[in-house]
């Protein structure tokens, strides 16, 4: 039987205004996180694959998380498997 925490995870990252912006206008991607996934790992790989979108992912002030259609709070880690739906929510503003 394998170990679930030793398989690699692919999920799928949505990407919205500024993060959207910052990754070269790219609104999807396919990300390979690996063993033991989780957001905090998916912000670090999303972070070294596009560095201007570094210090909005790295900073969870100021980019908000959902993960299959559920916002994740600040400050919590959420565990990833194969087939997850990541989006990146920048702050939304008014006018």
């Amino acid at each position: 039987m394998t170990d679930p925490s030793s398989e690699n995870v692919m999920v799928k990252v949505l990407l919205f205004a500024s993060a959207r912006e910052a990754a070269g206008n790219v609104s999807s991607i396919h990300c390979q996180v690996g063993a033991n996934a989780d957001t905090a790992k998916l912000r670090g790989i999303l972070a070294n694959l596009y560095p201007k979108l570094s210090p909005l992912v790295l900073d969870e002030g100021s980019i908000t998380l959902a993960l299959n259609e559920e916002y994740v709070a600040e400050g919590t880690v959420l565990p990833l498997k194969s087939g997850d739906v990541v989006a990146l929510i920048p702050p939304i503003s008014g006018g």
